[in-house]
C-alpha cells in the first residue's frame, strides 16, 4: 500500500511526480514517488481555499501548495485530482450552482495554473477527484486486487466513480434521483448543515464539529442513522447498475463513518450480501496516488509486486 515513511529517500528522481487532491475547501499536494509507491512525506502540503474567492485568488493558493510540495524538486508532471464538472482534457471549468469555485466556471485552469507556476500547460495533467480516489484505493488501498468497484466521497459535494478494465471514471451520480431532490442534497456536507439548522437554529461549519457532539447527543446519532440510510439507497442503486463488488468510501465525511455505519451495511447487504463495504485506508493520498497514476504506469508496478 502507499506509505510514507519519515526517512524516505526516492530511488529515482525520474519516478516523481506533484499530486494534488482539489477539495471544496482545501489543496492538499505532495511528491508521489511512482516505483516505489510511497507519498514523500516532508512534502506534503495542505492549505485552506476560498472556493468563493476571485479566480486569481484561488489560482495563486492553489500555485503556491503545488511550490511548496515540490520544494524545488525534479518533476515531470504535476497531476491534479479536482472535483466536476469540468473538460479535464482541456483543462476548462463547467463547474457552476454548487456553491463552489462559481468565479471558475468557462476558463481554462491548466492554462491558469501554467501562467501561474511558469511552466507547460502540457505539464498539468487533470482528472475527476472521485475517480481520482478509487483508482489510488484499487491500486493501493482498501479495493487493491478487485476488478470492478464503485467509489464514494463525500464532502462538500458527493463524488462517485467505477473502476473497471484496469481504470476508474467518474460516475457523476451526482444528480440521481433520491428522496424529493437528487443525491448530493442527502449525501454531502450541506446536508448536514441545514439538518442542523433546522433542528437547533444554530450553525455549524460542518461534519466535524457534529462528530464531537455525537457521544452525547441522542439526537446527532439519529441524524448519522439517517444520513446512512439514505447513502444505503444511493450505493444499493449504484452497484445494481454496475454490477460492482466492491465499494470505498471516502471524503471528509468519511471520518465519521462509524456513527453512520450500521445503517450503510445493513441497507446494502439486505439486497447485496456479499459486496465489500470498505472506508478508505488512504484518506487523501488515494486522490494523490491516483491522480499520478493515470499518466505513469502504475498498474504494471503494482503487478510487478503480486
Amino acid at each position: 500500500m502507499l506509505t510514507a515513511t519519515t526517512n524516505y529517500k526516492p530511488q529515482t528522481l525520474n519516478a516523481i511526480v506533484i499530486g494534488a487532491d482539489i477539495g471544496g475547501s482545501h489543496i492538499t499536494a505532495a511528491q508521489v514517488d511512482l516505483t516505489a509507491k510511497q507519498l514523500i512525506p516532508a512534502s506534503l502540503k495542505r492549505l485552506p481555499v476560498d472556493s468563493l474567492a476571485p479566480t486569481a485568488d484561488v489560482i495563486h493558493t492553489w500555485a503556491n501548495a503545488i511550490k511548496e510540495a515540490a520544494q524545488q524538486t525534479p518533476f515531470t508532471q504535476i497531476c491534479l485530482a479536482i472535483p466536476g464538472p469540468f473538460d479535464y482534457e482541456k483543462g476548462i471549468c463547467l463547474i457552476q450552482d454548487q456553491e463552489k469555485y462559481p468565479m471558475l466556471y468557462g476558463l481554462n485552469v491548466k492554462e491558469l495554473l501554467a501562467t501561474e507556476l511558469n511552466i507547460a500547460a502540457e505539464a498539468i495533467y487533470l482528472n475527476n477527484d472521485a475517480a481520482c480516489f478509487l483508482q489510488g484505493e484499487v491500486f493501493c488501498g482498501s479495493l487493491r486486487g478487485y476488478e470492478k468497484a464503485i467509489g464514494v466521497t463525500l464532502g462538500t459535494g458527493l463524488g462517485s466513480a467505477i473502476f473497471e478494465n484496469g481504470q476508474a471514471r467518474s460516475a457523476d451520480r451526482w444528480n440521481m434521483p433520491l428522496l424529493k431532490g437528487m443525491a448530493e442534497d442527502y449525501l454531502s456536507s450541506r446536508w448536514f448543515v441545514k439538518k442542523y439548522s433546522a433542528i437547533t437554529g444554530h450553525s455549524i461549519s460542518g461534519v466535524r464539529e457534529l462528530t464531537a457532539l455525537a457521544p452525547a447527543n441522542d439526537w446527532v446519532n439519529s441524524l448519522f442513522d439517517e444520513f446512512g440510510h439514505n447513502l444505503a439507497a444511493f450505493v444499493t442503486r449504484f452497484i445494481a447498475e454496475t454490477k460492482s463488488k466492491a465499494v470505498v468510501i471516502g471524503g471528509n465525511i468519511a471520518q465519521a463513518y462509524p456513527l453512520f455505519k450500521n445503517n450503510l451495511l445493513a441497507g446494502v447487504h439486505s439486497r447485496f450480501p456479499e459486496v465489500l463495504i470498505a472506508p478508505s485506508v488512504l484518506g487523501e493520498p488515494a486522490a494523490l496516488i491516483g491522480a499520478a497514476g493515470f499518466r505513469s504506469p502504475v498498474q504494471e508496478i503494482v503487478q510487478k509486486d503480486k
